[in-house]
């Protein structure tokens, strides 16, 4: 896990961050869209506030840009491994993103779980009740302020991609990490001896510089 080869490295680094480029836009679309299509209906303060379902989706949405901002960070960091301040910000954003992915990803499993459980009549919180038990599988009988169709399958069909694709967001981020304790020398990677090739080959390049330098005064 800690190894790092100096030559292919920064190559599946790369691949790594447009990854999660990719998919935390995917997960971010797709909680804006549970959002505006379901969750802005339960989620205004009232007197019955679906607490899980915003959470939930508050979280999906801000994993979604963090995996934005890490995957951003990767890309840099694999076209500048002696960048010192690089390296500690793939360390910090990938351990953040990989801890909130793993969160939305609980959360997500949870409200999922909550709304299977109770035939989704969370979903239907603002709505009246006139003869049977609120039930979001068949809304027919509630009159509520907004549209009931087919809301409990939206919902799932949207929640269910959105946690595999948080579960992903975390392991990519997880990658991420090791590599920059890889590159930072830090336990458990500490043995990887990445960071003394960079700074071998640091020293080297003012070195090796110079002495073009000179060969080619000499030329002229």
């Amino acid at each position: 896990m800690c190894s790092f080869d100096k030559e292919k490295g920064p190559g599946r680094l790369m691949k790594k961050g447009l990854i999660l480029i990719l998919v935390g836009h995917i997960n971010f679309i797709l909680g804006a869209i549970v959002h505006g299509s379901v969750l802005r209906h339960i989620s205004k303060p009232s007197q019955h506030i679906s607490t899980e379902y915003t959470v939930a989706n508050i979280i999906s949405v801000t994993s979604g840009l963090l995996s934005i901002a890490s995957g951003i960070t990767a890309i840099v960091v694999s076209r500048n491994l002696h960048k010192i301040k690089l390296q500690i910000g793939l360390l910090v954003s990938s351990f953040l993103n990989a801890l909130l992915s793993a969160a939305c990803c609980v959360g997500l499993l949870l409200a999922i779980s909550i709304t299977i459980a109770q035939n989704g009549s969370g979903l239907m919180y603002g709505c009246n009740d006139t003869v049977v038990p609120i039930n979001a599988r068949s809304p027919v009988s509630a009159q509520c302020p907004f549209d009931t169709t087919r809301i409990y399958d939206t919902t799932l069909a949207l929640w269910i991609p959105c946690a595999l694709l948080s579960a992903a967001e975390a392991g990519l981020s997880l990658w991420c990490f090791i590599v920059g304790l890889a590159l930072r020398g830090l336990a458990p990677c500490g043995k990887s001896y990445i960071k003394e090739q960079l700074e071998e080959e640091a020293e080297r390049s003012p070195q090796t510089r110079r002495l073009i330098g000179k060969h080619l005064n000499t030329q002229a």
